[in-house]
C-alpha cells in the first residue's frame, strides 16, 4: 500500500499542541508463519531510511524449535520478505533473544543468546539483506538473557558505524557488560564492565547522540523474585565505550515486573527505554527514559507509562511525567512501551492499553509530544483487542516482553505481537505524520468540508481533499453502493487544517463502479460519489 499523504495547511502554535497521527488502513501480520514470534526489533539503513530490518523471537513448542526471525522490508515497511529462522551457522545452538542493527556500510546485524552447551552471545552479519548470514562469532561467554544492540549511524561522530551491544551478566552482582564491533561483527572488542552494582542490574538499554557519546541505561531490581524495579541506573560514554560516567542511581521508580493476573498471568516489566534528541531543534540533545511504575507519583494504582527527562547529559533529571491521558486511578493498565524521536524532534510512543477494552484483553496506542514530552496526542491503531496469553513452556507467563517502534521520515513504523490469528504474530501499519512549524503561522479553516475528488472519474488514482474547522479524530471511509465498507485510509486525530490524500483503488482490490467516500468526525459528516472506471 502507498498511499502518499501531501500536507497543505496545519494550524499554528504546534508547540503547545500534539501534531497529528493517522493510521493509513488497517494494521497486517509482516511474515505470516507457523511459529510464535514475539519481542520484536526493528532497525533502519542510514544511508537509505526506506530499508528497514525487523527481527523477532520465533519459537515452537512440540517439537520445540527457537531461533531469530528475519525480516526486510525497502518500502518503510509496507511490504516485507524474511525467515522466521536465521540461517547463520550454527542453527542447532540458535538461542533467540536477538538485538538488531544495520551500520554504515548497510550491513545487517544480528546479535543472540546461544543454547546448551553452547552459552555466551554470539553475532552474525549478512550483507544482502538477509538472504544469507555469517558463521557465529562469539562476543562473550556470559550467562546472559539478551544484549541490546544500537549502531552509531551519525556521520558527525568520530566512531560512525560502530555497532554496541550491552547486557547484564547472570553472576552476582549482576552487572552490565557492554562490546562494540568497528568492522560489522568481524571482531568484537573484549567485554567491559560498566558498573559494580550494589544491587542486580536488568533490562539495559542504549542510545547515542549526534556527537557520538553513548548513553546507557538499565533497572536497579530487588534481590528476589519477581525482580521489582526499584531505580534506573545511567551511565554515559564520550570515547565510544572505553570508559563510563556511572550514576548507579539515576532516579527512584516503582516497576511492575511481575504477573497480571487480569491478563491470564502473563509476564510484564518496566525496564526502561531510552532515546535522545539529535534533531538539532528546540529540545536538541534532551534526554528521555520511558519506565512503567504504578503506586508512586506521577502513576496512579495501575500501571502507567512514566517519562524523565534530563537537560543536560543525564547529570539532573527533570520531574516525572505521566504519558498516558486516560483517568488516573482506573484499573486500566499500559504496560510494553517503545520510543522513538523521529528528525523532526518529535517523541513517539507505542504501547498495550486497555482503557476501551475489558481488563483480560488490550488494544494497541500510540503518542506523539512536539513539547519535550510536555504533553501527548494519543491514538489507537489496533482495529480490535485482543486477548493475550502466555506460551506454554516458555517460562512463567511468557508472551514476550517487548514491543518496537521506528521512525523512517514521516512515517512511523510500529510493530508488536498478537494472538487472534493463534500463534503471536508480529503486526504492523503505516502511520503518518502530519507535522508542522511554529514559524509558520496559518489561518485555520471556519468550515467542515469535503471537496469533490480529483480526477472523477479516475483510474486507478484519484486526489481527495477535506478541511475540519476542530480537532478530533478524523475518518476517511469508501463505501459501496450499497453501504458495504471497503476502505478506510484515514483514522486518527487530527488538528484543524486542510488535507490532501491520493486515493488507489486498487490497494484495495475495488473493481470498477460507483463509490461513496466520507469524511466523519464526532457527529459531523459529509458526503460524495466518485467513479472508478478500469
Amino acid at each position: 500500500m502507498k498511499i502518499l499523504i501531501i500536507l497543505f495547511l496545519l494550524t499554528a502554535l504546534l508547540q503547545s499542541q500534539s501534531p497529528d497521527l493517522i493510521k493509513l488502513g488497517s494494521s497486517y501480520r509482516i511474515y505470516p508463519g507457523n511459529v510464535h514470534q514475539t519481542e520484536p526489533f526493528v532497525a533502519k539503513d542510514p544511508s537509505d531510511p526506506a530499508h528497514l530490518f525487523a527481527s523477532a523471537n520465533t519459537t515452537q513448542i512440540n517439537p520445540f524449535f527457537i531461533s531469530e526471525g528475519v525480516y526486510s522490508s525497502t518500502d518503510r515497511g509496507l511490504t516485507w520478505r524474511g525467515n522466521d529462522t536465521c540461517t547463520g551457522p550454527n542453527i542447532t545452538f540458535h538461542g533467540g533473544d536477538p538485538g538488531i542493527a544495520i551500520d554504515d556500510s548497510g550491513r545487517y546485524v544480528l546479535v543472540r543468546i546461544g543454547r546448551a552447551p553452547v552459552y555466551g552471545l554470539y553475532s552474525h552479519t549478512s550483507t544482502n539483506r538477509g538472504l544469507t548470514w555469517t558463521v557465529q562469532k562469539q562476543i562473550s561467554d556470559h550467562d546472559l538473557e539478551r544484549a541490546t544492540v544500537v549502531s552509531d549511524n551519525n556521520p558527525a561522530s568520530p566512531y560512525y558505524g560502530r555497532v554496541y551491544a550491552a547486557w547484564v551478566r547472570f553472576a552476582p552482582p549482576f552487572p552490565v557488560y557492554i562490546s562494540y564491533t568497528d568492522d560489522g561483527g568481524a571482531a568484537w572488542s573484549a567485554p567491559l564492565k560498566v558498573n559494580n552494582p550494589p544491587q542486580r542490574c536488568a533490562g539495559p538499554d542504549l542510545t547515542i547522540r549526534k556527537d557520538g557519546t553513548v548513553y546507557l541505561t538499565w533497572a536497579g531490581v530487588t534481590s528476589t523474585s519477581p525482580f521489582q524495579e526499584t531505580q534506573v541506573g545511567f551511565a554515559s560514554s564520550s570515547n565510544g565505550g572505553a570508559s563510563w560516567s556511572v550514576t548507579e542511581s539515576a532516579f527512584a521508580v516503582n516497576g511492575i515486573t511481575g504477573i497480571l493476573s487480569q491478563k491470564q498471568n502473563i509476564r510484564v516489566n518496566g525496564y526502561p527505554r531510552i532515546g535522545v534528541d539529535n534533531s538539532g531543534g528546540t529540545f536538541n540533545n534532551r534526554i528521555y527514559i520511558l519506565t512503567t511504575q504504578k503506586n508512586r507519583t506521577p502513576a496512579g494504582s495501575d500501571a502507567d507509562l512514566i517519562l524523565t527527562r534530563s537537560t543536560d547529559g543525564g547529570a539532573t533529571w527533570l520531574s516525572s511525567l505521566r504519558v498516558n491521558t486516560d483517568p488516573l486511578n482506573n484499573g486500566k493498565t499500559q504496560y510494553f512501551p517503545a520510543m522513538d524521536i523521529d528528525d523532526n524532534g518529535g517523541l513517539n510512543l507505542l504501547w498495550y492499553d486497555d482503557r476501551e477494552t475489558t481488563n483480560d484483553s488490550t488494544d494497541v496506542y500510540m503518542g506523539r509530544s512536539v513539547n519535550g514530552g510536555e504533553s501527548f496526542g494519543e491514538v489507537k491503531i489496533s482495529e480490535k483487542a485482543f486477548k493475550p496469553e502466555p506460551i506454554g513452556s516458555l517460562g512463567q507467563g511468557y508472551q514476550g516482553d517487548n514491543i518496537a517502534l521506528l521512525s523512517s521520515g514521516s512515517y512511523l513504523v510500529p510493530l508488536w505481537m498478537e494472538n487472534s490469528s493463534g500463534k503471536y504474530q508480529i503486526r504492523t501499519v503505516p502511520v503518518q505524520i502530519v507535522s508542522s512549524s511554529a514559524d509558520e503561522p496559518v489561518t485555520a479553516p471556519t468550515r467542515f468540508e469535503l471537496n469533490q475528488n480529483y480526477p472523477n472519474p479516475f483510474n486507478p488514482e484519484t486526489n481527495i481533499s477535506f478541511s475540519i474547522a476542530s480537532p478530533g479524530v478524523v475518518k476517511l471511509r469508501v463505501y459501496t453502493l450499497s453501504g458495504e465498507l471497503v476502505a478506510e485510509p484515514v483514522s486518527g486525530y487530527l488538528t484543524e487544517g486542510e488535507y490532501q490524500f491520493s486515493f488507489n483503488s486498487q490497494e484495495y482490490g475495488l473493481g470498477s463502479g460507483i463509490y461513496f467516500f466520507s469524511i466523519e468526525s464526532g457527529n459531523q459528516r459529509v458526503t460524495r460519489g466518485m467513479v472508478y472506471t478500469k
